[in-house]
């Protein structure tokens, strides 16, 4: 009777796994589990402060009123004298006024 080198390498196998069973029985809970704990923890690291960070950036925005002085995404620093719908009139110059969209507003200067 001549064995095979698979029939040989199947058998090795199988005794080395002591219980007989067959390779990837571990149950698709097991497989899963790497990828479940990945998931949630990219949620908690940068999901949710980025909403957080969203959700408070949209308060600070809609707490803008005439005579505040903001700082703009793009470095210029003004104060407000107009709110329009969807936009802030800024004067950064004795003289000069810009009409800046509302999300161009980086933060309020005190």
């Amino acid at each position: 009777m001549i064995l095979s080198t698979s029939t040989i390498f199947s058998n090795i196998s199988l005794a080395m796994s002591g219980s007989g069973a067959q390779p990837g029985s571990g149950g698709i809970l097991q497989g899963l589990l790497p990828f479940l704990v990945m998931g949630i923890a990219f949620y908690f690291l940068i999901i949710a402060p980025g909403r957080k960070k969203q959700k408070d950036h949209q308060k600070m925005i809609d707490a803008l009123e005439k005579g505040t002085k903001v700082k703009t995404v793009g470095g210029l620093f003004g104060t407000i004298t107009g709110i329009k719908n969807d936009c802030f009139v800024i004067r950064i110059s004795e003289n000069v006024k810009v009409e800046m969209a509302k999300d161009c507003i980086s933060a309020k200067v005190d």
